[in-house]
């Protein structure tokens, strides 16, 4: 009969060779970041049948970062809600784009549209991360995704880094109050008109039938990598090893951050106003300047355009 010393080394490789076979839970951060020069309060939605994420709405002042360590096989999306508030009479949470309507500063529903969304599928088909920037539900703040990895192919930045609010059509404007007038966010056409050509709905409801329009090219050639309509996926899905971690930014780069500013722009980003001037960029990084460059002739060539058919229209 063997000893018990004898046995203990093999009961040890046992122990370690189960130890190797068993699964092993692979965790991922993501790494949220404020950079715009006011406070942004991000907002998480699970999907149906995934675990829920730790929190699902809080505050990030200006320049203030959270990291999260999110669930295993977690899908949902997260998105920046800006100009909040708490009633004073009532005590309910609110905000004038990107708001949850759950009353609080937790969300227990979806962005109202328009809002900007990184969306995420982690561990999904073939053990992969899937990921996106989304500008079908509209726009209302620049959002960064870069996953913090050294693959090549399409696990790359993807997102859209440019303050469109500036230069988004008049018919899609959102104003913060009807005095001033000034866009704090861009709906969709399918929001503004509820049509089914815009919606992808109906007989539009496939993608041979639903192809972009005037409206959804708006937001493709500003954001070439992010969502701009239903059926968008070839160019605008982006996929990752599971296990990657993921830092997501608010107004990806700032140069100036402005104390008390009460109308979302993205400070240092190549900021589109209503009289066209770029207010300059000192972020130097690849994933910002991959983002905005090349969006910033296109944006003009398609504002002219798009005057150009306001006055014709006008004179038949």
């Amino acid at each position: 009969m063997a000893s018990s010393s004898s046995a203990s080394p093999i009961i040890h490789l046992l122990l370690a060779l189960l130890s190797l076979l068993s699964p092993v839970s692979i965790s991922t951060t993501f790494t949220i970041t404020n950079n715009c020069g006011y406070t942004v309060w991000p907002g998480i939605l699970s999907g149906a049948g995934t675990p829920p994420a730790s929190t699902t709405g809080f505050s990030l002042s200006q320049g203030e970062s959270r990291s999260l360590s999110m669930p295993s096989s977690w899908s949902g999306r997260l998105w920046g809600r800006t100009l909040c508030s708490t009633n004073p009479s009532t005590s309910q949470f609110s905000c004038a784009t990107g708001d949850c309507n759950s009353g609080t500063l937790a969300c227990s529903g979806g962005a109202t549209p328009p809002a900007t969304l990184a969306e995420f599928t982690l561990a999904g088909s073939g053990g992969l991360d899937f990921f996106d920037v989304s500008l079908v539900d509209g726009y209302n703040l620049p959002i960064l995704i870069v996953p913090k990895s050294s693959a090549a192919g399409k696990c790359s930045a993807t997102g859209c880094a440019v303050d469109l609010n500036g230069l988004c059509p008049s018919e899609l404007r959102v104003s913060a109050t009807e005095e001033d007038g000034k866009s704090v966010a861009c709906r969709s056409a399918c929001e503004a008109f509820g049509k089914p050509e815009f919606c992808c709905s109906g007989e539009y409801g496939n993608p041979n039938t639903c192809k972009p329009s005037s409206y959804s090219e708006f937001f493709k050639n500003a954001c070439p990598r992010a969502y701009s309509y239903a059926y968008d996926d070839a160019s605008s899905t982006f996929t990752c090893e599971m296990g990657t971690d993921y830092e997501i930014s608010f107004c990806p780069t700032t140069t100036s951050k402005k104390a008390g500013e009460n109308i979302p722009r993205a400070g240092g980003i190549p900021l589109i106003n209503d009289t066209m001037v770029f207010m300059g960029v000192v972020d130097t990084s690849e994933a910002i300047k991959e983002h905005m460059w090349p969006a910033i002739p296109i944006l003009l060539i398609f504002w002219l355009s798009h005057l150009l058919r306001l006055f014709l229209s006008n004179l038949v």
